[in-house]
């Protein structure tokens, strides 16, 4: 059983993910198939670190709150840090066919909403 910290804890970092991640999980589904999806992120040459929590992050919209894992809202918490530290970094000018907007949708976030 959680205690009531643990579970405000829960609550608030299921609450920033909802609102960091902006893309519903078909919209992000169909991005993370896309060539620019998989051309951007840090990689050793497989997967790339965004690709890969983008394919999380559809897994975690379609699980309900009670069975979230201690390690699912771990991952969520990276996932609003990310965020957050990424939209800081935002270029001047058109941003709409960006590595930085890229990076971001793979995360979860379409700067451009």
């Amino acid at each position: 059983m959680t205690s009531k910290k643990e579970s405000d804890s829960r609550d608030s970092v299921q609450k920033q993910f909802n609102e960091a991640v902006n893309m519903t999980s078909g919209e992000l589904k169909k991005w993370l198939d896309t060539d620019e999806s998989k051309d951007v992120g840090q990689s050793d040459g497989g997967e790339s670190v965004g690709h890969a929590s983008g394919r999380r992050i559809i897994d975690l919209l379609a699980t309900p709150k009670d069975d979230l894992s201690d390690d699912d809202i771990s991952h969520m918490r990276k996932v609003v840090g990310y965020i957050h530290r990424h939209v800081k970094q935002r270029p001047s000018g058109d941003v709409t066919d960006t590595r930085w907007r890229y990076s971001l949708m793979n995360w979860g976030h379409d700067p451009s909403k």
